[in-house]
């Protein structure tokens, strides 16, 4: 499914402090393909936030990062090795209150997981933002959302931005945990493409940015029509599509 009922909004400053924002969900196959092509992508999407999956994590993974960031004039905010792949990147328009990698619970025989966080501030507003990537294994997806869940309640901010790689379906119960908690963006204002695996031929949703309710969404999907992105650049930037969300976040106190 695709719509696009209208442009997606740029990033701007309201009146009231309030930020619009774009953010980005990419899972980037630890930059195996075509770096040029998912280069070209991200710099299109023109994002202020991005949550990065299957990041390097192993030899010169800050070499890397930071090519990546350089290519798409971005920075790079956390993430990476120590959070066992998933990794933010932010535009100049962020400031960095703090930010943590954490790592959750190794199954054995299974991958590592973990999660990049920050908190942030752009304009007037300040957010929490999350970059995951999920188990392939139910069970473990499941209690993986739980701490997920957790780790947000505890970064104490009045906003929150989750997004990332599930690994499952909208129908799946780690997913269905997510959405019960916060807005699914695409479910709640879709725009563009929903499926997002794989990118010759999507048929699965399982890349997804999630909001908390205070934040108004004004358009979430896969940015396949937005100007200067391909289809050949999706298909050869690396095996998933990315998730382009715009919202506006209130202004502090």
């Amino acid at each position: 499914m695709v719509t696009t009922p209208m442009p997606l909004p740029d990033s701007r400053t309201e009146p009231d402090g309030s930020a619009v924002i774009r953010v980005l969900s990419y899972n980037v196959r630890s930059l195996r393909d075509d770096t040029e092509a998912l280069a070209r992508v991200i710099r299109a999407c023109a994002p202020d936030l991005v949550c990065v999956q299957e990041a390097p994590r192993f030899f010169r993974w800050r070499k890397a990062a930071a090519r990546l960031a350089a290519m798409t004039d971005l920075v790079v905010l956390g993430g990476g090795a120590p959070a066992a792949g998933p990794l933010l990147l932010c535009s100049l328009r962020a400031t960095v209150e703090r930010t943590e990698d954490v790592l959750l619970p190794l199954t054995p025989g299974l991958h590592r997981r973990g999660l990049a966080t920050a908190v942030v501030g752009i304009a007037g507003a300040r957010l929490g933002v999350v970059s995951c990537h999920l188990s392939l294994r139910r069970e473990e997806r499941l209690a993986q959302t739980g701490l997920l869940l957790d780790r947000v309640e505890a970064m104490g901010v009045p906003h929150a931005v989750v997004a990332g790689d599930l690994n499952d379906v909208p129908r799946g119960k780690a997913f269905q945990r997510l959405a019960g908690r916060f807005q699914d963006c695409w479910a709640v204002r879709p725009w563009g493409g929903e499926h997002t695996f794989p990118p010759h031929a999507p048929a699965k949703r399982i890349d997804a940015v999630f909001a908390t309710g205070g934040i108004e969404v004004l358009g979430c999907g896969v940015p396949a029509a937005l100007p200067g992105i391909t289809d050949a650049d999706l298909r050869s930037a690396t095996d998933h599509l990315p998730v382009l969300a715009a919202l506006r976040v209130p202004a502090g106190a």
